[in-house]
């Protein structure tokens, strides 16, 4: 048995949008179960997202901290956003948040990990990039506003984050998945060896 993803979709009999935010939406499907009743799944329907996970040639991670309402934290991030127009190259998407929440470019880009967040209640997926090669931006900072105008920046060793991560310090999904990833491809094949930057995601298809 291959261990694999395979996609699938099942029989939808009606389907509603009961809310619509600025963002993101919320969608209830009639769903047809396999022996034949029909029950009703409520999810959110998400854009997508891209995060970045900068290493520096120090072994650091560029990592913020903001606050996310909804958890009532503050959270150790990597850089990371929303994919705001349908079918953008998610590689441009993250160099762009690399530059206006970091203030920070790359040379070199692969793709670390693809991940569905939360797949029983939300249909958001999120590519997760490794950047390598940093240097500081050109030009003016990025002009934050809202929550990101509280925004802390630090650089941390990878070994400080994965001790975090297992001690149940650090809690962010992208930070979690993309830092233990990391540690993962090393103990692999090793980071060159990570899929292009423009490799398909079927998740989210974009022009190359």
């Amino acid at each position: 048995m291959t261990i694999k993803d395979i996609p699938e979709e099942w029989e939808i009999r009606a389907t509603e949008t009961p809310f619509v935010g600025n963002k993101t939406s919320v969608r209830t499907d009639d769903v047809v179960m396999p022996d034949g009743t029909v029950v009703h799944r409520d999810y959110q329907v998400h854009p997508g997202s891209v995060a970045v996970l900068a290493l520096d040639d120090a072994d650091r991670v560029l990592v913020l901290r903001q606050y996310r309402h909804p958890v009532r934290h503050k959270l150790w991030e990597i850089p990371a956003g929303l994919l705001d127009v349908p079918g953008e190259n998610p590689l441009h998407a993250a160099q762009r948040e690399l530059y206006e929440e970091a203030h920070v470019k790359a040379e070199d880009w692969r793709v670390l990990t693809d991940v569905y967040t939360t797949p029983g209640g939300c249909d958001e997926a999120v590519r997760i990039f490794l950047a390598r090669g940093l240097s500081e931006a050109e030009g003016e900072r990025f002009e934050v506003e809202d929550e990101e105008a509280d925004m802390e920046l630090a650089r941390v060793p990878v070994d400080e984050l994965v001790r975090g991560v297992l001690a149940g310090e650090l809690h962010n999904n992208c930070l979690v998945v993309g830092v233990l990833s990391l540690v993962a491809a090393r103990a692999g094949d090793g980071l060159d060896a990570l899929r292009p930057a423009l490799a398909p995601w079927p998740a989210r298809p974009f022009e190359a």
